[in-house]
């Protein structure tokens, strides 16, 4: 019995010693968090600075969803408002001079066509999301769509 207690013990040291080798070799591969552990807390990085109001941002496929070209922080968008629409609604986007949104956001996944914004639309930053200037986090390799015209 002691001997059995004593193999069972030595493999269960053997796999745990084994399975923190694993967890250290990555293969040369780092993650986006970079070289701290899961467990570890680490200090958030700096806010990345919003660049101001300007034309919009080219895209660079088809159904590409628009950058946002201005500050959004505070923007409240919930169940019971959406400050978005207060300017790129059609109400009033003549008006403010900011861009409509698409006909598609109108649009249930069947193909029915509302009068309002279609609930699977309402929460712009599913999609859209504000350009910031911040560099690449992995390399990018990426070649726009020569038909959109984008140098």
């Amino acid at each position: 019995m002691k001997k059995l207690l004593s193999v069972v013990m030595v493999l269960g040291l053997a796999c745990t010693t084994s399975l923190q080798a694993e967890e250290v070799n990555s293969g040369g591969v780092e993650s986006l968090r970079g070289s701290s552990t899961l467990d570890a807390t680490k200090k958030a990085d700096e806010m990345k600075r919003v660049i101001k109001d300007k034309n919009p941002i080219a895209r660079n496929y088809v159904h590409q969803p628009p950058m946002i070209p201005h500050q959004t922080r505070g923007y409240r968008v919930d169940l019971n408002s959406n400050k978005c629409l207060t300017c790129h609604g059609w109400k009033y986007a003549n008006e403010t001079g900011a861009t409509k949104i698409s006909l598609t956001h109108f649009e249930t996944r069947d193909g029915k066509t509302l009068s309002d914004v279609s609930p699977r639309r309402y929460f712009c930053s599913q999609c859209h999301v504000t350009q910031a200037d911040a560099k690449p986090l992995v390399e990018n390799t990426f070649e726009p769509v020569e038909s959109l015209g984008n140098e």
